[in-house]
């Protein structure tokens, strides 16, 4: 080889989707229609496109548009997996996103190239290449993430009361909060502001505020002396 030519390597995305459906934590996978691992259900991925995707961003962007049919409002770089086992057709290198939609926005997106379903993160079944182990290590990046910022309110719509936010923060994490500390813990985060003269009634007739995010409010940066639990 030339040593001016670069060696060639197959460089895909890869990104996890998670939602919450059914009070769980649950991925989105699709259905593998080629090989390896042909009707396999796997992550949705593919290759990386040199001459039109800017950055890997761009391209795990394109992937889900293409493959999923949506845009993520929320879509971190979690890690890239790379070795000459995770793909029996040679060395590769995946570069992982993992997102965050709220349950409608994945309702909505069967628009896509491949068959899309669900699949709770905590047994996701058997997957194709090493995409089980993915699974995890995102789910665990996002509970970790989940300990100091609003990173979940990515998971909701709109509008929602203070009740849907904590149910999915114990979603996340598999543990139960008192109502009125979490509540305190999560106004105090300051990105939370009510909705005026909105409420959603409950079973017992009464009436939830709701809540929406300040306009322009980071999620992901917050001071972490603003730790949950």
């Amino acid at each position: 080889m030339n040593s001016t030519e670069l060696p060639s390597v197959a460089v895909t995305v890869d990104v996890v989707l998670f939602t919450v459906s059914d009070g769980q934590l649950q991925v989105l996978l699709t259905r593998r229609t080629k090989g390896p691992f042909r009707g396999k259900r796997a992550l949705p991925g593919g290759y990386v496109h040199a001459q039109s995707d800017a950055d890997s961003s761009q391209a795990a962007s394109r992937v889900l548009a293409e493959k999923v049919g949506l845009q993520a409002p929320y879509l971190e770089q979690l890690y890239t997996f790379a070795d000459g086992s995770r793909d029996p057709r040679g060395w590769s290198v995946s570069i992982v996103y993992f997102a965050l939609v709220p349950l409608h926005v994945y309702e909505q997106a069967q628009g896509g190239s491949e068959p899309i379903e669900l699949a709770p993160v905590s047994d996701p079944g058997i997957l194709a290449f090493d995409h089980a182990r993915i699974v995890q290590t995102a789910a665990e990046r996002l509970r970790n993430r989940t300990l100091y910022p609003a990173l979940p309110l990515y998971l909701l719509g709109d509008e929602f009361t203070l009740k849907e936010v904590q149910d999915v923060y114990e979603t996340i994490l598999d543990a139960k909060f008192e109502m009125a500390n979490f509540r305190r813990w999560a106004l105090s985060l300051r990105v939370l502001t009510p909705l005026i003269d909105t409420k959603r009634t409950g079973t017992g007739g009464r009436g939830a505020q709701l809540y929406g995010v300040y306009p322009g409010a980071n999620l992901v940066q917050l001071d972490k002396g603003a730790r949950l639990g």
